[in-house]
């Protein structure tokens, strides 16, 4: 795959990040551009029966999304072709990759609670055993931004909670890879929980690589204590990528947390206002690393992970409130990786078009 002429040809890109009906999107094929890396589609009635073939380019989230039936197109400046890679279907350019694996998570009748490693650390090593692979082949090697959606991500079986269990896998593909040695090259991410029986990881990766971020208000996810779980989770706060003179920002998932404590616990509005100060230092914290004033509240696209449907309203009258997005905000329901969080959100910048 490294050896395409048509990709080794190739110079110069952008990233771009749009948003649409998913109706129109899809009637209009929007995947016959040659430049779609991508369409991001959320659960609704009209997306139950669309499938996701290697050639399609269609991205399925587990989730479902509150208001409008809205998808995210990513789409480049240069020409894409699809490809897959075992379990993983994927779109790429000359310079970035935009890829997902969907792996079903069983357990063996016969093991019951014994099975060792549990089939969610199992799972996640091996999604991102092929991740890793597929980007050592295509020469994209650098994990820009990665998306996890974990079953019941607040349940526990085989003696341990399973985004702890999942945080053991993934770490241990990052080690088998040599990719922890480099905290630089720690990705941006998310994990969120879902009602579906699989785990699903969205990603994208570059030949290019990012500048790993950190938040002075947090500890390093990757440095919290063993009171978390035996592995810490694998992922920056954020991410800043230069693009031919774009400054692609890609926050993680951000949550009411300081230090490495859960703050404002049964009070969703805090949580809300916590959370937005955490992505204002993680915004100032790439301005600095860039040495220009490029990013702001006000200029990023944001997800919205909400626990309980009953806070969404609370939850959207505190961000009309903190900030004034010029782009879009999702709102999609989804289960926290902490039980005491009622909310998460994350955020893309420098990428945005409306």
């Amino acid at each position: 795959m490294r050896g395409d002429k048509f990709m080794s040809t190739s110079t110069g890109t952008q990233l771009t990040l749009t948003y649409a009906p998913a109706a129109t999107a899809l009637n209009k094929n929007a995947l016959r551009t040659k430049n779609i890396l991508g369409i991001v589609l959320f659960n609704s009635q009209l997306t139950s029966g669309i499938g996701t073939d290697q050639n399609s380019g269609i991205i399925k989230t587990p989730l479902t999304l509150y208001g409008a039936d809205i998808c995210e197109i990513w789409s480049t400046t240069q020409p894409v072709i699809p490809g897959h890679y075992l379990d993983i279907r994927y779109r790429r350019s000359a310079t970035l990759t935009l890829g997902s694996i969907t792996l079903a998570i069983t357990t063996p009748i016969d093991d019951g609670e014994n099975i060792n490693p549990p089939p969610i650390q199992s799972c996640a090593q091996e999604a991102y055993q092929q991740i890793f692979n597929l980007l050592q082949e295509i020469g994209h090697i650098h994990l820009l931004r990665v998306w996890n959606f974990l079953p019941d991500i607040n349940g526990a079986t085989h003696g341990l909670e399973h985004y702890r269990q999942f945080n053991i896998g993934r770490q241990g593909s990052f080690i088998a890879h040599d990719r922890l040695s480099e905290e630089s090259s720690i990705p941006a991410a998310s994990a969120v929980g879902t009602s579906s029986t699989n785990l699903v990881v969205h990603f994208l990766a570059g030949r290019d690589k990012s500048v790993a971020l950190e938040n002075p208000r947090q500890i390093s996810a990757y440095r919290y204590p063993k009171k978390y779980g035996p592995c810490s989770p694998t992922f920056s706060r954020g991410g800043s990528l230069n693009l031919d003179q774009q400054h692609a920002l890609f926050i993680s998932g951000t949550a009411s947390i300081v230090g490495h404590d859960t703050l404002h616990i049964d009070d969703v509005a805090a949580q809300t206002q916590e959370s937005i100060r955490n992505i204002s230092a993680v915004i100032d914290e790439a301005n600095r690393v860039a040495g220009h004033h490029l990013h702001t509240l006000d200029t990023l696209n944001y997800r919205v992970y909400f626990r309980n449907i009953a806070d969404l309203t609370i939850i959207q009258a505190e961000l009309d409130r903190l900030i004034a997005p010029a782009t879009k905000t999702l709102y999609i329901q989804a289960d926290i990786c902490r039980s005491e969080l009622l909310v998460e959100i994350e955020a893309t910048g420098g990428v945005v078009h409306s």
